[in-house]
């Protein structure tokens, strides 16, 4: 039998081991820390760590799909846990947690240390055609995995021992199911606000007067819920639709919030940075003036909906998000093939694109909701907007390809209609003022590190690379 080979990694973090180790024995931690460029769906998990309970995924590797089963065989909390390999990929894998007081415990600190001994197949046959491979997916994970739980807990640690129960809209999009995940790791008590079908941690809340009331006395909305402006091409229909549901679905909730005899202290609802419109090279920041195209209008009668909310005292913040980029959807998602086709820029490439890490869209949201100094529109965008032409060749240098065909403005607009100059071909170059007075830390500020951390090229080194027997 070929000797198992040590892959072990350490992370100082700014909160108690007590609360290092609560974080990944919340429920959805495995999700939370699954990175995004993974094809792996949790099939099964009762969300415990305790000695016994399983976790089971779906997953594919070269295109074959298969299923891991991981058992936990120690349970020592806070300081340790274990996972263990029943079936799966491996011929044998155990993971070990560990948590620890941190070089200086008066400052509340701790030390994670991942620790996995791991064998692959076919002995050395495999460890000589496989096991860089193997090695190389291994440190691209737990990069993800220490920067994911490094940046979470330095923001949990802003705000200690503040817990909430929260209603949230649109829970199962790109950015209301990261940010529901985070918020449990947290410690929050979180609920979805959906259109029918209530249930008890699901609220119907335009269904009926009676589901709204249900929102007495949670203690913060977030509203992301909205038809896609992205999904099809934009008929007369169409934009009635994302109008409607932004516009309509919002006035109603405020109306209801204003109705509770316990309102929430804060409503935090989705806007955009569209709602500035085609502006060149105008530098912008929330005092800048709106646009005067579809979406600009609709940007603006969504922000005014939340009036009623506003006139009861409650606190509002408009979250005008930029190009929020994941490739689990959204626009990186769509991107990424024609990059690894040798795409390049769209139009002339001199339009300016305002972004922001999925990370940082939902850490930004976390801080508007506990920071009472944020309120008003809100840009959630990275400090540094680009140039598409610039992000095409940024995204080309991560991928490993040459950003070489442009996509003309003319064949854009004939497949996408307006659409093309709303989404792709328009210029916006929004700053984030109001985060920045209030102290929101990025952890995302350059783009070319942002793709590389979610596409899985950051590399974590092991401390310990030698077999063990």
């Amino acid at each position: 039998m070929t000797a198992s080979i040590r892959y072990r990694v350490s992370s100082s973090l700014r909160v108690s081991k007590e609360r290092a180790f609560a974080y990944h024995e919340r429920f959805g931690a495995l999700q939370r820390l699954t990175p995004p460029w993974e094809s792996v769906v949790i099939e099964k998990s009762d969300g415990s760590l305790k000695v016994g309970s399983q976790v089971i995924l779906k997953m594919s590797v070269f295109g074959v799909p298969l299923r891991w089963v991981a058992e936990h065989t120690a349970y020592n909390p806070p300081h340790s846990f274990t996972d263990t390999q029943i079936s799966g990929p491996f011929a044998s894998w155990e993971h070990r947690h560990e948590f620890a007081d941190g070089e200086s415990p008066q400052n509340n600190g701790s030390c994670l240390t991942d620790t996995i001994d791991y064998r692959v197949r076919l002995g050395a046959l495999g460890r000589l055609f496989g096991g860089a491979w193997v090695r190389r997916k291994v440190e691209s994970m737990f990069a993800y995995r220490h920067r994911i739980t490094r940046d979470d807990l330095a923001l949990m640690s802003v705000y200690p021992n503040q817990t909430s129960q929260i209603a949230i809209s649109g829970s199962h999009g790109l950015v209301g199911s990261a940010l529901q995940s985070m918020l449990t790791l947290f410690g929050h008590q979180t609920v979805r606000i959906v259109r029918d079908s209530p249930s008890k941690d699901r609220l119907a809340v335009w269904e009926s007067e009676s589901e709204a009331k249900r929102l007495d006395g949670t203690e913060a909305v977030i509203h992301l819920a909205g038809k896609s402006i992205a999904g099809k091409r934009w008929s007369e229909n169409m934009k009635r639709q994302i109008h409607d549901s932004r516009v309509m679905k919002t006035r109603q909730l405020c109306e209801s919030l204003a109705k509770l005899e316990n309102k929430p202290k804060v409503l935090i609802c989705a806007s955009a940075t569209g709602i500035y419109g085609d502006r060149g090279e105008a530098i912008l920041d929330e005092q800048s003036s709106g646009g005067g195209d579809f979406l600009a209008g609709v940007a603006d009668e969504w922000e005014q909906a939340c009036q009623p909310a506003k006139d009861a005292g409650i606190r509002v913040v408009h979250a005008r998000f930029g190009l929020i980029l994941s490739p689990s959807g959204g626009a990186l998602q769509k991107m990424l093939v024609p990059a690894k086709f040798a795409g390049g820029a769209l139009g002339n490439g001199k339009q300016w694109w305002s972004w922001i890490a999925l990370d940082d869209a939902i850490g930004a949201l976390y801080h508007s909701m506990m920071n009472e100094q944020v309120r008003g529109a809100v840009n959630f965008v990275s400090p540094h907007p680009i140039r598409n032409s610039d992000f095409a060749k940024t995204l080309g240098r991560v991928v490993n390809r040459p950003a070489l065909f442009p996509a003309p403005a003319a064949a854009l607009r004939l497949a996408m209609g307006e659409m093309a100059d709303a989404l792709l071909l328009s210029s916006t170059r929004v700053l984030p003022t109001v985060l920045q007075a209030t102290n929101y830390s990025f952890r995302f500020t350059d783009l070319e590190e942002t793709l590389r951390y979610l596409l899985g090229k950051e590399r974590l080194k092991s401390s310990l690379r030698q077999p063990v027997p």
